[in-house]
């Protein structure tokens, strides 16, 4: 850091990585023919050093396509970083998106921004030598966490069983599980085995990526109410906010939905119409923590549960510092990019002692980045 107190970017490292999944997944999207399998992730990594020898680590992802045009995207900006003062979060988010405003300031161009901010916290919380989450301002230490990976359609009802029995096992505190087949008993029969095998006292979750329309939805979230579900996720297409609304209005069970928005106006609108009793917003979706820090205030002034999507490395921090009641969705996907693991303990995903997002890169890496390049050319050059 310069004697002035600021501390100029010198470099940024992006790297593109396509993650292979162990096996591939399907959930309802698969099923109507709407996606194919899911068989890897692509991620989009930034490292960010300073002059003052600072860095942060930050990252985005896509499923199935769109890894490509965030690298693309991301690297076309990314020199208007070069120089610039690292502590200035929120005004490098601003000459970030305004760089690329032709192609919006939501959707690819934000997620490839996300990347870039996150790198930026990370840094910043590094420099403080604190977690991610005390350097926002952590509301408790640990947050209470539901595992998705083991409930995907494709999975045999037999193999989901056990999968609960070790997710369990390792200390996560809730179940979620995808529905939205074709025949609505199939997933009534679904959801009514997983309750009757964890009891009463475990927290279940279903999902039904978007797959009913309203009269469906109305229909079978009637007929979910006697499960006594957290929330039913996704009922409808995830720009019916109206829709949704009228749920939320309809039954007891809460609707949660949010994760495809990539913006902090997409979900202002779902807040101003009522139409989530649980948000999930997704930082790496909606262009990094600084927007997401946004849509938490929303959330917060409006009474809102909050249950980030995905990314459990990043919204462990996000979660922990959010006042009401909040949930953070476990998925061992990303595991394999770095070398710490998260500690859970009796239903709870614990904050890292580590600073900023307490993540070091794993060697691995290396074997799955397609794209690699480092700027650090300021952009008027």
């Amino acid at each position: 850091m310069t004697s002035d107190g600021t501390d100029p970017i010198s470099s940024v490292r992006l790297s593109l990585i396509h993650l292979p999944l162990r096996a591939p997944i399907s959930d309802a999207k698969v099923l109507t023919g709407r996606q194919r399998p899911l068989t890897r992730l692509a991620i989009l990594l930034a490292e960010i050093a300073t002059e003052g020898g600072q860095r942060g680590l930050g990252f985005s992802y896509s499923k199935r396509a769109g890894g490509d045009g965030l690298y693309a995207h991301a690297a076309e900006i990314a020199p208007e970083l070069i120089g610039q003062d690292a502590n200035d979060i929120a005004r490098l988010w601003t000459k970030l998106v305004w760089a690329g405003a032709s192609v919006g300031r939501s959707g690819l161009a934000t997620q490839a921004i996300a990347a870039l901010d996150i790198a930026l916290w990370d840094l910043k919380a590094r420099r403080a030598d604190l977690p991610l989450a005390k350097l926002l301002g952590a509301h408790r230490d640990g947050v209470p966490c539901y595992n998705t990976s083991g409930g995907f359609l494709s999975t045999p009802l037999p193999e989901v069983l056990d999968n609960i029995d070790a997710t369990l096992g390792r200390g996560i505190g809730g179940i979620k599980i995808k529905v939205g087949q074709p025949a609505a008993t199939a997933d009534l029969d679904r959801v009514e085995t997983v309750r009757a095998h964890l009891g009463d006292q475990v927290a279940l979750m279903v999902d039904a990526n978007q797959q009913w329309d309203r009269a469906r939805a109305r229909r079978i979230c009637r007929d979910l109410e006697r499960f006594d579900l957290t929330w039913i996720e996704e009922p409808l297409d995830a720009y019916d906010a109206r829709g949704h609304a009228t749920l939320t209005e309809r039954f007891d069970t809460p609707i949660a939905t949010g994760e495809m928005l990539t913006s902090v106006a997409e979900h202002w609108e779902l807040i101003r119409l009522g139409s989530a009793d649980v948000l999930q917003p997704d930082a790496p979706r909606v262009g990094g923590i600084t927007p997401f820090l946004r849509i938490m205030t929303l959330a917060e002034h409006h009474n809102l549960s909050l249950a980030p999507h995905f990314a459990m490395e990043i919204h462990l921090h996000l979660a922990a510092a959010y006042s009401g009641t909040t949930w953070v969705e476990h998925f061992e996907w990303l595991e394999p990019l770095f070398e710490e693991r998260l500690d859970l303990r009796d239903g709870r995903m614990r904050i890292p002692n580590r600073p900023g997002l307490g993540l070091t890169i794993s060697n691995r890496v290396a074997d799955w980045t397609v794209h690699g390049t480092t700027i650090n050319t300021r952009a008027d050059h």
